[in-house]
């Protein structure tokens, strides 16, 4: 039986490092109470006109791919997952295929916000398991600070974003238990819009409440995708009900989690590490203490690299191999919660 295993991982965090003490130097905020709510204590930021998702991508995907024996040549389909494209369209996948001058192989985009590389992750096994690919390229990938509120009315948000990308090589095996055992994935739209960015869409205020609703135009079409009503209420940045947020966050988490280990007749015990997605370190700490789970037993970074959506799995995937933290045979979770709302978990016998 055809098993998709993990053969390379990689990882690109852009050089600029932005303490918690130097955003309280443009807004009203403090080291202090970021770390209390967070748990960050700095985050990177890519080059701004310089640097992009996909050029953060190429830089972690090279490590990766040589780490897995192979060449970007040997690539067969690659999966990207972003909230932070280079363009609206098209999206980073054939731009980072036209990067590495690769075969003119399939490039999918995937847009599941935090819970994106785990969907990427999901659907590259698939293709895996049923022999039509043989090296796939995951990417997650994001460049936030190119589009954060940095005044005091977008600072709640802003404090929490970082930049980076982290990539892994799926490749067939027929070791008996090794590679991806199951993957889990769940949606609810129910409250889409408590973590969002609205604008710039093709909405048109279709599902926003009456109050909410844009003011009627008689302008051309094209004025309801970009408008200054929309510029004036600052209507382009993310917004976000973090108490609705961690709430559905802590509920989704370990339940996604246990349904891996249960699908697979394992026990929190047999866990060698928990990778969760990277979102507060706070969520991250009741996830532990709710499964019992061992300080050695879930690994966390955000302390550094704040949230990178997508990207924060494949980061601190690839920090925990780097510092031995995962070993072959040891049984890895990745798990994550995130806009939509999605949640997703994932379980690999290294």
């Amino acid at each position: 039986m055809i098993q998709s295993k993990v053969a390379g991982v990689g990882k690109y965090i852009p050089e600029k490092t932005v303490t918690n003490d130097e955003l309280s130097q443009i807004m009203d905020t403090s080291d202090a109470w970021i770390q209390e709510r967070t748990g960050i204590k700095e985050r990177h930021y890519a080059k701004r006109y310089e640097e992009s998702s996909t050029t953060l991508a190429y830089n972690a995907a090279k490590i990766a791919i040589e780490r897995a024996g192979i060449t970007a040549k040997d690539i067969d389909f690659i999966v990207f997952a972003t909230i932070t494209p280079d363009y609206y369209f098209p999206g980073c996948g054939v731009l980072l295929q036209r990067m590495f001058d690769m075969n003119e192989i399939p490039a999918l985009d995937i847009r599941n916000q935090c819970s994106g590389f785990v969907y990427a992750l999901s659907i590259a096994d698939q293709f895996i398991k049923t022999g039509t690919y043989k090296n796939v390229l995951v990417i997650g990938a994001e460049v936030h600070s190119f589009g954060l509120d940095f005044s005091n009315a977008g600072r709640n948000i802003t404090v929490i974003f970082g930049d980076g990308a982290g990539a892994i090589v799926l490749q067939p095996t027929e070791k008996p238990g090794q590679g991806v055992l199951s993957a889990h994935l769940h949606s609810d739209g129910k409250n889409a819009e408590i973590l969002s960015m609205l604008n710039p869409g093709f909405h048109c205020g279709v599902w926003l409440p009456e109050d909410q609703k844009p003011v009627k135009s008689d302008k051309p079409y094209a004025d309801v995708f970009i408008n200054q009503e929309q510029i004036a209420k600052h209507d382009f940045y993310p917004q976000m009900d973090g108490q609705a947020v961690f709430k559905k966050a802590v509920e989704k988490f370990p339940e996604v989690i246990m349904e891996a280990l249960t699908r697979n007749n394992l026990e929190t015990s047999d866990l060698a590490l928990l990778v969760p997605h990277q979102a507060n370190l706070r969520i991250c700490q009741f996830v532990q203490h709710k499964m019992k789970l061992r300080d050695d037993q879930i690994f966390v970074n955000i302390q550094k690299y704040g949230n990178t959506t997508a990207a924060s799995i494949p980061i601190a995937l690839c920090e925990a191999w780097e510092e031995g933290r995962i070993k072959e045979g040891d049984l890895v979770c990745l798990a994550s919660f995130g806009s939509g709302f999605t949640w997703g978990s994932a379980l690999i016998r290294w």
